[in-house]
C-alpha cells in the first residue's frame, strides 16, 4: 500500500506498533451483514463505530457488531451519562474527520471514550473500519482498547 493510500486509522496503527490486515470490499455496500459476507466473516466478528453525545454534551463512541443494534441505555451506564443519542450524521465528519460508513474507532480527530462490545473479547482478531468506505483493518480488539484507553461493555440487547 502506498502511504498516500492510508488513512488517519492506519497512519496510527503504524506508529504503534500493533499489527493489523487490511482488507477492501465495493464501497456501495453500506449494509453491514453484507460487509461481513463480503470479506468472507461472520457478522459478529465484525463491528461497526457509533458516535455519541450525551447531555453533557460529551461525545462517546461506541464499537458494536454489525449485526446488533446499540441499547443506548446500556450506553448511558457504561459512560456513566443519564441518556445518550446519536449524533446527527452531518456532525460525523466535522466531529471525527471521518464520514459516514467509513468511520473507525481509531484516528479521529479528537481521542473520545470508546467502549467496545463485551463480545469482541470472543475473537482474536475483529474487522472494524480502516477510515474509508470499503475499507476494513482485522486487528486484535486489545489493540483497539489500548490505542483509545477504551473499555469492554456490554452495549447490545
Amino acid at each position: 500500500m502506498k502511504p498516500q493510500d492510508k488513512t488517519n486509522a492506519l497512519r496510527l496503527m503504524d506508529a504503534s506498533g500493533e499489527t493489523y490486515i487490511t482488507h477492501t470490499y465495493d464501497p456501495d455496500t453500506t449494509d453491514g451483514e453484507s460487509v461481513a459476507a463480503l470479506l468472507h466473516q461472520e457478522a459478529d466478528k465484525v463491528f461497526k463505530t457509533l458516535v455519541t453525545v450525551a447531555p453533557s454534551r460529551k461525545n462517546y463512541v461506541f464499537i458494536v457488531p454489525v449485526n446488533c443494534t446499540l441499547n443506548l441505555k446500556k450506553a448511558a451506564r457504561a459512560a456513566k451519562e443519564k441518556s445518550i443519542v446519536m449524533i446527527p450524521q452531518k456532525e460525523l465528519l466535522p466531529l471525527t474527520g471521518y464520514i459516514h460508513g467509513g468511520c473507525s474507532p481509531l484516528g479521529m480527530k479528537k481521542l473520545f471514550p470508546t467502549f467496545l462490545h463485551e463480545t469482541a473479547q470472543l475473537f482474536d482478531t475483529i474487522c472494524v473500519s480502516a477510515g474509508r468506505r470499503g475499507f476494513q483493518m482485522e486487528v486484535d480488539p486489545e489493540a483497539i482498547l489500548r490505542m483509545t484507553d477504551g473499555a469492554y461493555a456490554d452495549l447490545t440487547d
